[in-house]
């Protein structure tokens, strides 16, 4: 992995909001110096590939929500779509969008003879169109390394996702206003050395000190510990959460509520957030929640552990009725 492909990404992302069609070349009139609570558009973004053990290639994708606030619903059709049409018009992309930047949101098979051709994810949002469009180029290849440096840790060879389970149905029916029971279990088996942010407030030194004495052993949570400053960072330390990736527009509530933001928010509320820290892990590492639908429709929630470098994900799906 270069440096070299290691800076594009970071800067790919930070670009993304330029236009990738001539229609939209002045962004619609906007004042690209300020920000957004709604409004704006969702950006797609491709994030590179990787080979499979069998010589087919993962294409990945992640997306940037301009807007600070709006959650986006974006059904798949000519407005949300992957092409071509072997590959598509779903080709598993979400279709509610979190704000701001999402990373490695999906990917997308495609088999070993695929070649020179490209796969494009296209998306209109508030009347602008964007499209991201994923190739087998050698500057695009990306492996651990790249990964755990896009969450801005401290990239260890050999570091493993968090392994999750999902209990019951991956399909389920529900009514309106039904509290649906959601389960899963997420484990890190190999957690990191602690990396330590700190911030104002923060109590590094005592996380230090705990280390050293064996109170509490490293990949445990303690009090100094925390994510993300002046520099894009995910706070190290095992994390779990449901939230929506595909949904009919009609709002969900978990209960008890995801204590944080899953997207990148470093205002406040997220792991990239200064002084933030990962919730205390749940008895048997077994996180419960309800789900509660106000409108009907086929919703898609995702469950998602992350320890801060890497990720595991699944999806359970609910139909509901009025």
């Amino acid at each position: 992995m270069t440096s070299t492909r290691a800076a594009f990404l970071i800067v790919a992302l930070a670009v993304a909001a330029a236009p990738l069609d001539a229609q939209n070349a002045n962004m619609g009139g906007r004042d690209e110096g300020l920000t957004y609570s709604s409004g704006q558009s969702v950006v797609p973004v491709y994030a590179g590939w990787s080979r499979n053990a069998d010589g087919t290639f993962d294409l990945h994708f992640s997306y940037l929500n301009r807007n600070w606030q709006e959650h986006l619903h974006i059904p798949i059709g000519p407005d949300n779509n992957i092409g071509p049409a072997t590959f598509g018009p779903d080709g598993g992309q979400p279709t509610y969008f979190l704000p701001r930047n999402n990373r490695w949101v999906f990917s997308v098979r495609v088999p070993a003879e695929f070649g020179t051709r490209e796969l494009v994810w296209t998306l209109t949002s508030h009347g602008l169109t964007y499209r991201a469009h994923g190739t087998l180029d050698p500057g695009y290849a990306v492996d651990d390394f790249t990964i755990q440096h896009e969450y801005g840790s401290d990239s260890t060879p050999g570091r493993k996702p968090p392994t999750l389970r999902v209990e019951g149905e991956k399909r389920r029916a529900a009514r309106v206003g039904e509290r649906v029971p959601l389960a899963a279990v997420a484990i890190d088996d190999n957690p990191p050395p602690r990396r330590i942010r700190e911030a104002p407030g923060s109590r590094a030194s005592d996380n230090d000190a705990a280390l050293t004495t064996g109170s509490r052993r490293p990949g445990e949570v303690g009090p100094g510990q925390v994510g993300g400053d002046s520099v894009r960072s995910s706070a190290t330390g095992l994390r779990f959460a449901w939230h929506v990736y595909r949904g009919a527009g009609g709002r969900v509530h978990f209960d008890p509520p995801i204590p944080f933001k899953v997207w990148e928010d470093q205002r406040g509320g997220s792991p990239w957030a200064p002084g933030w820290q990962p919730p205390p892990i749940p008895p048997g590492n077994r996180w419960t929640h309800t789900a509660i639908f106000d409108g009907p429709g086929p919703y898609v929630l995702r469950a998602l552990a992350h320890n801060g470098s890497k990720f595991t994900y699944d999806h359970v799906t609910v139909v509901v009725t009025p």
